[in-house]
């Protein structure tokens, strides 16, 4: 077959001397008149032999327009990475300068797709603060004491006080066992054949008495080993640090999303919790026995594991003085409300606002996973760190949010069914989409914590109560009065009773903490919660329908242009409080140029471009 004889059949267009050249390549021929890549074989099938002409066509004004082209080129011998083009449309020419250049084949304007998709690096949360360095174990002391140890002669006294007090009530003992803990240590005894197990627990002040000593508490039987515990205070408990905690393998290795360090065990093992898992913690105890000390405990314990752009904390705390250490951290770690300057939350309306504002962010959270096919947050964030979900249709990486509550007794005496009820759905629904809360209250009467909340509060925790009936509200047993305070603690997950000395974490090191993340480059601001407009406080702010506001131009320009009825938007971009934003949007809505409020939706902009925003201003604004 000829090259001229197929030329009727086919036509060739060059735009220009490139693509020229490029087709000279493709069918063979080249300004050398030789194309070292193609083999004998190529040729015969093409029907080529000697030398390599291109076919161009019978079009004589063509080839001649090629053949001039050939010419000016001549001096450049060019040469293609063997394999030509390949599938993916990309080859490479080199000159004998050694100036080499990277050339793509198009087809419809687009690059030829090799068949393989765009391989995308997995989305990385943490670049925004990509230099954010962890909390070093040296900003925490060790607290180490004198003179803590357990001696043998204390062990000893103790075992034969137990076995005479037992023996007084014709109680044999075949063998007892001494564990030693921080606090606590615990005589496991095993009674002699035909001895009933409420006859020894009902010998528990009896024991005491003849121990001299407070906080006995008998655990008949220890689950799972068939012996009975009786645990005897030590008479000088050892401090737990946070630093042991935080440097024992046991939390360092810990695999959990948000891994908790409370304290030791009595034999002395760190214990680490998971709160995805639990997924809530309400903590009780008496005045002056821990229970800030276990908040902050557990705070920092998640401050050195997270980066903030995985994890944000919402601080309520009534009694005003607590939590205000970490206001430093704010635009690392901290969310809140568009309109409120203060970080940690003390107004009781502010604490109603805020509560409502996480079921809002709640129900948005929802709506993705459920757009997004997932049950869970952890399943949402990887699917949108592999880049499977897609921003433009509203995805986003979500932190945990944890909610910290020191003071629970009295936001229910002062707010009462208006804390409880966001409250509620929060502890039923939020634990999937990634919000946790932390509850903590001196007043674990069953008022104050109602049935509803110890439904969705499967773990609990208790320091020292003041009596039988608080214990029993708190962990639905006793033990809790019997408790020797200072951070001494019971802890109910499920079925399982642990008694824990919960670490000890000091005022100075809280700040070198804070100090040394606040240090760091952080967010432009604290992350915002949506925004909840509560009807009562828009009136008590004095909202005037008549009233027109300065703004309210450029305000309605903003929402038209960016499409998006939003109090947050107006409020970010004029730099004004969130009251007056407020207004703001309703004027807009009054005036008919964004739709009602929607709950968690943004409002309907109802005009569409600024030519029909602008007609519309100079018509009817006026009679507004």
């Amino acid at each position: 077959m000829q090259a001229a004889s197929s030329g009727a059949d086919r036509e060739f267009s060059f735009d220009s001397t490139l693509d020229k050249i490029l087709n000279l390549f493709k069918k063979g021929g080249s300004a050398a008149g030789e194309a070292p890549w193609i083999t004998d074989q190529e040729n015969q099938m093409s029907g080529v032999s000697g030398e390599i002409t291109p076919d161009i066509g019978e079009d004589e004004g063509e080839m001649e327009e090629a053949a001039e082209d050939s010419k000016k080129d001549e001096s450049m011998q060019f040469k293609t990475r063997e394999g030509g083009f390949g599938e993916s449309g990309i080859g490479e020419i080199q000159d004998d300068n050694g100036i080499e250049m990277t050339v793509e084949k198009k087809q419809n304007g687009e690059l030829v797709d090799s068949g393989t998709a765009l391989e995308l690096e997995d989305y990385d949360p943490t670049l925004d603060l990509s230099n954010y360095r962890l909390p070093s174990i040296e900003l925490l002391e060790e607290h180490k004491s004198a003179d803590t140890t357990v001696s043998e002669e204390e062990l000893i006294s103790n075992k034969n006080r137990i076995v005479e007090t037992l023996g007084n009530y014709k109680i044999q003992i075949d063998k007892i066992k001494a564990t030693i803990g921080p606090t606590v240590t615990l005589y496991e005894i095993v009674p002699a054949p035909g001895i009933r197990i409420s006859k020894i627990k009902n010998l528990e002040d009896d024991i005491a008495l003849s121990l001299s000593a407070l906080g006995i508490r008998i655990i008949a039987p220890i689950p799972g080993r068939g012996t009975i515990g009786i645990e005897v205070p030590n008479r000088r408990p050892e401090i737990v640090s946070m630093r042991s905690i935080i440097a024992s393998r046991k939390f360092q290795e810990s695999k959990f999303e948000l891994a908790i360090g409370l304290g030791k065990t009595i034999s002395n093992e760190t214990y680490v919790v998971e709160l995805t898992k639990m997924p809530h913690l309400l903590i009780a105890g008496a005045t002056g026995q821990g229970k800030s000390v276990g908040l902050n405990a557990i705070i920092a314990s998640l401050l050195y594991k997270k980066h903030p752009a995985q994890l944000k904390f919402v601080m309520i705390d009534p009694k005003k003085v607590e939590l205000t250490l970490y206001n430093q951290i704010e635009r690392h770690f901290l969310a809140k409300l568009p309109d409120t300057e203060e970080p940690i939350v003390n107004d009781t309306q502010e604490v109603i606002r805020t509560l409502n504002s996480l079921t809002i962010e709640m129900d948005n959270r929802y709506n993705l996973l459920k757009s997004a096919q997932v049950r869970i947050i952890k399943e949402y964030n990887e699917k949108f760190i592999a880049r499977k979900l897609n921003p433009r249709e509203g995805h986003r990486y979500m932190p945990y949010i944890v909610v910290i509550v020191d003071e629970f007794a009295d936001l229910i005496m002062t707010a009462g069914r208006e804390i409880e009820l966001p409250l509620a759905r929060l502890a039923q629904l939020a634990r999937a989409v990634g919000i946790h809360l932390v509850i903590a209250t001196q007043r674990p009467s069953t008022n104050i914590i109602t049935g509803s909340i110890k439904a969705n509060f499967p773990v609990r925790i208790a320091y020292k109560v003041t009596s039988m009936m608080d214990s029993r509200t708190i962990l639905d047993s006793p033990g809790a009065n019997q408790l020797v305070g200072r951070g001494d603690m019971l802890i109910s997950v499920g079925s399982d009773m642990v008694r824990l000395q919960c670490a000890f974490i000091d005022t100075p090191e809280i700040e070198r903490i804070t100090g040394h993340i606040s240090a760091q480059q952080s967010y432009p601001e604290a992350h915002l919660l949506p925004e909840y407009i509560d009807e009562v406080t828009a009136d008590l702010n004095g909202f005037d329908t008549d009233e027109k506001d300065d703004l309210f131009e450029k305000a309605a320009r903003l929402v038209v242009e960016f499409q998006q009825g939003s109090t947050s938007l107006i409020q970010r971009k004029f730099s004004i409080g969130y009251n007056r934003a407020g207004r703001i949007i309703d004027k807009l809505e009054s005036a008919g140029i964004v739709g009602p409020f929607e709950g968690s939706k943004a409002r309907q902009v109802l005009i569409k471009d600024l030519l029909s925003l602008e007609r519309f201003l100079d018509n009817d604004v006026e009679s507004l």
